[in-house]
């Protein structure tokens, strides 16, 4: 932001002295100065002085994403007296807001606590609509220090801090915390049609597909949950999976459920198979038995979703160089090979994203803000 500070000094007076007192206090402000100057203009018994500076404020740290876990590492750095912003692209708890709507968490609500705070729900297995609740009243409760909407583009590094440019604007800090999770980026089929307007990475209410032939691509949690509720709005729908059954990971009190579905008949289950090919009114897929057409209004195609390694990349951290893309990172610390950037969250998996959970990445935020205390 541009400044300009004009200030009259008269000579020999009371007020020149006051009016220095107040430039020597511009310069001890806590503020970074980018750049500035200064020039006087002699004007009768008076000179008056110009000084033009842009400045940024200076973080000890920039949390970026308002997860669970960013929240977490956002009220540690309160606590423990450092200045800190969180800057988020979406609302709060972003990724959580843009889960299913019927969606039932495989955690119970003591699992998901952040800070010792109880989340208190209806069942012991909370709803999407509860975890929304329970973590923007932590947010808005303990006012933290949250800027929505703004999406992190760019984080350089410039000798002894960070700089952060935003949609928005640009921050400086000491210290990075990396939490944006993996929720952002679909893993994609890389065929013909996936690009169609009837094709989606993500699933939210079923009364959209009422009535429709509906393809579900995927066998884990989210496919499966898709499948099941949209079944119960009246959509026709087809399960295409990869492998030779359901998912072993999907939850326990679902999983009987899809299969009897299966058994019945109510949910077509085609297993050993693999879409080839998406057009406006059919699928082609393929498995041991040949090619087969099958009618289709709408795909969803939930077949997981990955970090943005090319954000992490950027900004200098390491990737392991097998086929699981983890970050380097000090599992101490939560420090990556870059001084000053650190890991919470999910994020700390790479493509492991079954790894990491609210659960057991809520010790990130101490971990990390006890290093920042002692760097």
């Amino acid at each position: 932001m541009l400044q300009v500070v004009s200030i009259n000094l008269k000579q020999n007076t009371q007020n020149s002295k006051s009016n220095l007192f107040r430039i020597f206090n511009i310069f001890k402000t806590p503020t970074f100065i980018c750049w500035s100057f200064f020039y006087a203009k002699l004007h009768a018994a008076s000179i008056k002085i110009y000084y033009i500076f842009v400045n940024m404020n200076l973080y000890n740290i920039i949390i970026i994403g308002s997860g669970p876990i960013g929240i977490a590492c956002g009220l540690e750095a309160k606590k423990k007296g450092l200045t800190y912003v969180i800057l988020e692209k979406g609302p709060i708890v972003n990724s959580l807001f843009k889960y299913p709507v019927n969606m039932q968490f495989f955690s119970s609500s003591e699992k998901l606590e952040i800070d010792e705070i109880p989340f208190i729900s209806r069942e012991a297995k909370p709803s999407r609509s509860e975890a929304l609740e329970y973590y923007r009243r932590i947010t808005t409760s303990n006012k933290l220090n949250i800027h929505l909407f703004e999406k992190v583009t760019s984080v350089k590094k410039r000798e002894e801090f960070f700089v952060v440019s935003t949609t928005k604007k640009k921050y400086q800090a000491k210290n990075i915390i990396v939490a944006t999770g993996f929720y952002d980026i679909p893993n994609t089929l890389k065929i013909l049609g996936e690009d169609l307007e009837k094709v989606s990475h993500y699933y939210q209410d079923p009364h959209f597909y009422a009535g429709q032939k509906v393809a579900i691509i995927g066998a884990s949690n989210s496919a499966i949950d898709a499948a099941l509720e949209c079944y119960r709005k009246g959509a026709e729908v087809s399960l295409i999976i990869r492998g030779e059954e359901v998912g072993q990971r999907v939850k326990y009190w679902v999983r009987p459920d899809i299969i009897n579905r299966i058994k019945e008949g109510s949910i077509k289950a085609f297993y050993k198979s693999e879409v080839i090919e998406i057009k406006e009114n059919e699928l082609q897929v393929t498995n041991s038995d040949g090619n087969i057409t099958i009618e289709n209004d709408f795909v969803l195609a939930l077949t997981g979703y990955k970090p943005d390694f090319s954000f992490l990349e950027s900004m200098g951290i390491e990737l392991s160089t097998d086929d699981k893309k983890r970050p380097v990172y000090n599992a101490e610390t939560m420090e990556t090979n870059v001084k000053g950037i650190y890991l919470a969250g999910v994020i700390c998996g790479g493509l492991e994203t079954h790894k990491w959970f609210i659960e057991n990445s809520r010790v990130h935020a101490k971990m990390i803000v006890k290093n920042v205390l002692v760097s």
